[in-house]
C-alpha cells in the first residue's frame, strides 16, 4: 500500500505554525500543506481537533492514525523521526535547558507579547507594561547570545526554532521601538533567522486549501 504523508494545517503568520513547519522541513518528512482561512476554518480540521487552532498534523496510516494537536509536539515527532541537523539536544541536562525556554516562551512571554500586540483584547489602553515585562526576559536572552551564537549553543536548534518566530512577532509589533533597544545580540540572531534559506522557504504562500 502507498504511504500516505501526514497532512498539516496551518497558517503562514501563525508562530506555532512556522515553528511546526521548521521542525518538518529540517527533518524532510514529506507532508501535505492545508493552509487555513481562519474564519473559515475546515470542516475536517474541526473534526481532528475541536480547539480549531493551528497547527495540526494528521498522521494517516493504513492501519492507525494519529493527530498532533501542540506546535511543539510536531516538532518532537518530526525531529525524532529524522534530525540530520542535529536540532535535538543529545544531552538530559541541555533538552531540559531547551524545553524551559521554550515553557517560559510559550507561558509568560507569549501572554505578555499578546497583551502588548493586541491591547484592546484585554482591556487595557495600551501594552507598554507588558511590553516592559516581555523584554526583561529578551534582555536575558541576549545575555545568552552575547556567549555563544545560539540560544543552547554553537548552532541553530530546538529551542531557537521554537522561541525565533515569537521573538519575530514581538519586534514586528513596534520595529522602531525594537531596533533602540540594548540587546544587540538578539537583534543579529533574529536578522539572521529571518535572512534566512530556511525561513524563506517555510514562509512560502500557499493558496488556501480546499477539499477535493
Amino acid at each position: 500500500m502507498p504511504h500516505t504523508p501526514p497532512a498539516l494545517y496551518s497558517f503562514r503568520r501563525c508562530p506555532y505554525a512556522m515553528r511546526a513547519r521548521l521542525a518538518l522541513q529540517v527533518s524532510g518528512i514529506d507532508f501535505e500543506h492545508r493552509e487555513v482561512v481562519l474564519k473559515h476554518k475546515p470542516v475536517h480540521l474541526l473534526a481532528l481537533s475541536p480547539k480549531g487552532t493551528v497547527p495540526v498534523l494528521w498522521l494517516r496510516g493504513p492501519d492507525s492514525e494519529k493527530v498532533l494537536e501542540q506546535s511543539l509536539d510536531i516538532m518532537l515527532w518530526a525531529l525524532r523521526q529524522h534530525d540530520p541537523l542535529g536540532w535535538l539536544p543529545s544531552a538530559d541536562a541541555d533538552m531540559a535547558d531547551a524545553l524551559d525556554l521554550i515553557a517560559h516562551n510559550d507561558g509568560p512571554f507569549k501572554q505578555q507579547l499578546d497583551r502588548y500586540k493586541y491591547p484592546n483584547r484585554s482591556g487595557l489602553q495600551n501594552g507598554v507594561a507588558d511590553r516592559d515585562a516581555a523584554a526583561l526576559w529578551l534582555h536575558k536572552l541576549d545575555v545568552r547570545l552575547r556567549a555563544q551564537l545560539f540560544l543552547t549553543g554553537e548552532q541553530f536548534a530546538l529551542a531557537d526554532a521554537a522561541i525565533a518566530p515569537f521573538v519575530r512577532q514581538y519586534a514586528h509589533t513596534d520595529p522602531g521601538w525594537f531596533a533602540a533597544q540594548a540587546w544587540p545580540a538578539l537583534v543579529a540572531w533574529l536578522t539572521a533567522f529571518e535572512g534566512s534559506a530556511l525561513f524563506e522557504a517555510i514562509m512560502h504562500k500557499h493558496a488556501p486549501w480546499q477539499p477535493a
